[in-house]
Order: C-alpha cells, then structure tokens, then sequence
C-alpha cells in the first residue's frame, strides 16, 4: 500500500487555500477568488514545507499575515484563517469580524476545535453582530509538520523530557499523550487509512495506541466520517500496520554522531523545516533548502560525507564538460563547428545552446548549493572532531566497549559539551555491564569541561534497572530483547542478541530489524 502523506497533506491545504472548494483537473478551484491568509506560528510551520510563494499566488492568496500581529482591514476580500483551535486564537478571531477586516471569514482548525471553544466563537461573534462574517468553520485535520513523502514530526518540543520525568503528574502525562494520539489520528485521517495498531506493553506507547485506538473507534461509529468520505477504509481491505515504540527502544539512534549527509546537515547545521542558513563564500548568511525538489539531496542525503564530496566534484566536472561542449559548439571557444556559410547548422547550435541554459544554470546552482554547505560541514568536522567521534562510536555499538585511555581521551579533546556528553551516553548503552570507576573518570573529563551531564546520570540509572533485570533473567539477555518477544509472540535472537548488538555491520537499526520481523510473522499467521 503506497501512501505519499506530503502529497495528501498538499492536497488538503490547496483545497483549504481555495475555500475548500471541490477543485478541477488542474488542481485549482472551478471559481477564482482573491483572498487573504492568516495563520499561527504553528501552522505557519505546517505550510512552510509544503507551500511556496509563488504556489500561494496561483492559489489566489495575495497577502499573508500571522494571527497576533496588527493588520488593517482589506474590504471586499475573503480571509482564509488556517489556526489551531486555541482561546487565543479564537479571542482574536472574534475581534476580527468584530471590526469587519474582511467581507467573509472562512475558518479551517488543524485538528478538530472542541465544543467549547466553538460556543464561545458563536457568542463572540454574536454579541459583536458579527456572525454573518463567518462563511464557514472546517477541521482539517492537520496538525502536523510533512518533510519528506513518508517522513512528519508532530513538532512537540521536549515530548520523551515530559514523559520520562519521575515529577511530572498523571494529568501531565495524559494531556501529552492526547496531543501524541491526536497528532497521529491527523496524519491517518489525512491518508484516510484505519490501521491495525502494534505496540509494546507498559510505557508510553501503549498510552498512546490505547488513546488513538479510542478515537478512531468513536470516530468510526459516525456515519459520516473522515476515512469513508476518503474512501481509503470503505474501498480497499488491505490495512497498513502502525507500530509505536518508546523511544528508549533505541535510544542511541537520537544520541550517535552519524557521519551521513543528510543526518551531519540536520545535527551540524541546524536544518529545519527543510531550510538551513549558511556563512556565504563572500560573507554574509546563505538561505537554503533541501527537499525533494533538489536532485542533489535526494540521490546523495544518504551517502557518507567523504563520498559527498567526491560526488560534488564528479557533477562539478560533468558542468564544466558539457558548458565547454556548448561553447565548442557555438564558436564561444575556437569556433571549430561555427561557420558563416552554414546558416542552417549554425541556428541549430545556437538554439540547443539557449535550450540548454536553464538546465545548466540550474545545475550550477545545485553544485554551487551543496558546495557551500560541504565546506561549512567540513570546517565543523574539523573543528570538532566528528569524523573521530562517529567513527568511535559506530565501534562501540560493534564490540560494546572502547578502551579507556581512548575513552578520556576523546572526552578530553575536541568537541562541543553535548558532543562530550552524547559520547558519553552512547558508551554507557553500548557497556553490558556499568565499570564504576570507569563511570567515575568518565563524570570526572565531564566535570572538566563543565558539562551538565543530568542526561548521563538518567541513562546511567535506566543502564542500572537493565542491568539488574537481565541478570535476573534466566536467559540472560537484554530487557529490550525480551521485551520485543512478549510483545511479538516470537524469538527475535536473530534481530538483536543483546545492546551491544542493536546496530549491524550493514547499518540495519534493530528498530527496524524488529519491524520486519514482525512483518514476517504476521505474513505466516
């Protein structure tokens, strides 16, 4: 079952900006308006990678405002409001039709607005006679950020702090895991697909699973419901599996330096939103962004950063080749194969050459892109070591141990404080058991180079509770391992034997090894 949730999460939007018209083969609506967006911070976030400038113009959207910034009434003009359903939000909007900014007033939620918020936006506006400017109220259903076709973030700061907090209350926990459950229940009612939900028992995940499962079959029992209309659920009977896992599962995936260009962007460089600012070869900050529209990104982001190198040379010298080729045609270098008496010939060069320019000039600017980005990560990795601390720690993960001296020297050397700290953490997971005085030097080098090392000392005591639990275990083996077994009914030895095993030689996370494993058993049943 093939579900592009960037394109679906589009689709939605073009339809919102073009007032949830149903719309033509062309993608746009049968009748043209002009009209104004406003969004939240939020949203603004949710349409960043998704939407364009240019896009919003040949929606018909001409300006675009954040909700809480001061704006002058636009007359005879539609307003588009694409928000999450906040008191503020919707304190703001009454105040809006209250002073008649707009001719109408088409209000679309992310996720879907409670019932109270919704009366209180129907006293608002009533008690300002300014009912009659709402044209129309829609839930979305989109409360998520899509990056890549098959890659979203439900964009919830400080989520695994909050649910791994021993203080935080047990009303703490449910409000987050509602939003978790809620945001997910978005992003399948988006691709209109009812999956069939896996997840292990006890922790975070199950609170989940329960609470989404719970709200697609309330959801279900409405005659009218999101998945039917969608015609995904009623149409086929083939269901995805969703599977939610902890994420101290893995922990190490969020923690090791990685050494690929994609991960070394979005760690070093600060990629977000699929945008990122860079120093310029002539000062100044560059503006980027990498998505699915540069080929560059999309053939290497997952190359190892040596080899991206080589590759930005490789396409550097293919340019030059094929401009010198243009200009050999066109004269522009010895004029070889330009001559005045064969008008004919030489229109035809001189046309594939005015052809070819878009396509080169694009070329270029892709080469010149990855260029300036390669040679700021190179002056990072310089700077920090990070060819050393990937390289020590994809070791660890493979022998479940490094040498002392090694250990402090690398926690000595080069190197931010979370780079240290992350270290760090990567060797007491990849340990099987905890060295004490090894633990001690360790806190020591962190002390040295005034690292807050409140993280270290949590997975030091997570490393302590599996220590104590595997070797109570008459298999002796990881908690992890045996947990994933009574969660799938299965052995899965071959997946994982133990921490310090979770990656392989081939890369294959033991998330994902576990996965198919699964995939595998549910075939055979």
């Amino acid at each position: 079952m093939a579900l592009n949730l960037r394109q679906k999460q589009t689709e939605c939007i073009i339809r919102m900006l073009n007032l949830n018209q149903p719309l033509n083969a062309t993608g746009t609506a049968n009748e043209e308006a002009y009209k104004i967006l406003i969004y939240d911070k939020f949203c603004q976030n949710i349409l960043s990678p998704l939407i364009h400038v240019k896009d919003l113009r040949k929606h018909g959207v001409t300006l675009y405002f954040l909700i809480d910034k001061d704006r002058k009434p636009v007359h005879d003009v539609p307003a588009v409001y694409f928000v999450q359903p906040s008191q503020v939000n919707v304190q703001r909007i009454v105040a809006d039709a209250s002073q008649s900014l707009y001719d109408s007033f088409h209000l679309n939620f992310s996720p879907s607005i409670p019932r109270p918020l919704l009366e209180d936006l129907a006293s608002g506006t009533l008690h300002s006679e300014s009912i009659d400017k709402i044209s129309k109220v829609h839930d979305q259903y989109l409360e998520f950020v899509t990056l890549e076709n098959n890659l979203f973030s439900l964009a919830q700061k400080s989520c695994y702090v909050q649910l791994n907090d021993p203080s935080a209350g047990d009303r703490e926990i449910e409000e987050i895991v509602e939003k978790v459950a809620s945001g997910l229940f978005c992003v399948l009612a988006t691709l209109a697909v009812v999956p069939v939900i896996r997840c292990p028992r006890g922790g975070p995940a199950e609170m989940v699973a329960a609470v989404l499962d719970q709200k697609l079959r309330d959801h279900l029992l409405s005659k009218n419901n999101l998945f039917t209309e969608g015609g995904g659920f009623a149409s086929s009977f083939q269901r995805p599996v969703l599977c939610l896992f902890d994420r101290n599962f893995e922990l190490s995936v969020g923690i090791q330096h990685d050494f690929r260009y994609r991960p070394l962007v979005h760690d070093v460089l600060g990629l977000r939103l699929n945008r990122l600012s860079v120093q310029g070869e002539k000062g100044g900050m560059r503006s980027y962004e990498l998505d699915s529209s540069d080929p560059f990104w999309v053939a290497n982001g997952s190359l190892e950063f040596p080899e991206v190198a080589v590759e930005i040379e490789t396409q550097l010298n293919k340019y030059k080749k094929d401009v010198d080729e243009v200009n050999r045609r066109t004269g522009g270098t010895d004029g070889a194969e330009f001559e005045g008496t064969d008008l004919i010939g030489n229109t035809k060069h001189l046309m594939n050459a005015v052809n070819s320019l878009p396509e080169l000039t694009e070329r270029k600017q892709v080469i010149d892109k990855h260029t300036n980005i390669a040679t700021v990560l190179l002056g990072e990795i310089k700077e920090r070591s990070l060819d050393s601390y990937a390289k020590k720690e994809d070791d660890m993960m493979v022998r479940g141990g490094i040498d002392r001296n090694e250990l402090l020297g690398v926690l000595r050397g080069k190197g931010t404080k979370m780079d240290k700290l992350r270290f760090a953490i990567i060797y007491l997971i990849c340990s099987e058991s905890i060295n004490q005085s090894e633990v001690e030097a360790i806190e020591a080098a962190l002390r040295e180079s005034e690292v807050d090392n409140c993280a270290f000392q949590y997975v030091k005591k997570m490393k302590s509770l599996n220590v104590s639990l595997a070797s109570a275990n008459s298999a002796s083996r990881s908690n992890i391992v045996d947990w994933a077994e009574k969660l799938y009914g299965q052995s899965i030895s071959a997946v994982t034997a133990g921490v310090k095993n979770l990656l392989s030689g081939d890369r294959q996370l033991a998330l994902t090894r576990t996965v198919e494993a699964f995939d595998g058993g549910e075939a055979k049943s």
